[in-house]
């Protein structure tokens, strides 16, 4: 009997340490999914475009505009749409430029941010990037 309640109190102290362990761990931090619209959805590397906008389908008084980034790009300003939905605008020859994009093909945007309440909410939309001179240009 007294090897049972050895036992029975060595596996209850184990319970409970590991209960607290877990309990004193940060719990994993997850993203909400927001839906996005990016213009241009083709993107010309030769275009003398200056903004890229990203249409969202997030309430512009959630977001926090300073933490908006488009693959890793700051924003650089933002608005709300007629429907009351954040808007950001991000500086054309800073997307242009990004690493790894491949030109002839999809690439992935990725818009990212934070909500009023702390909140992280994420965005992803795929555009065509080319590498055309536009027709009528002279350089």
């Amino acid at each position: 009997m007294a090897k049972k309640m050895k036992f029975f109190c060595l596996s209850l102290c184990i319970f409970v340490a590991l209960s607290l362990l877990l309990l004193q761990m940060p719990a994993p931090c997850y993203a909400f999914e927001i839906e996005i619209d990016v213009s241009p959805n083709v993107l010309n590397i030769q275009s003398k475009s200056t903004i890229v906008t990203v249409h969202t389908d997030i309430a512009y008084s959630l977001v926090v505009g300073g933490s908006v980034f488009l693959n890793d790009v700051a924003i650089a300003w933002w608005k709300s749409d007629d429907r009351g939905n954040f808007v950001a605008k991000f500086d054309s020859d800073e997307i242009k430029t990004l690493d790894g994009l491949i030109i002839g093909d999809y690439n992935t945007l990725t818009l990212t941010g934070y909500t009023t309440d702390k909140e992280a909410f994420i965005g992803t939309q795929n555009i065509m990037v080319i590498d055309n001179v536009p027709a009528g240009r002279r350089d």
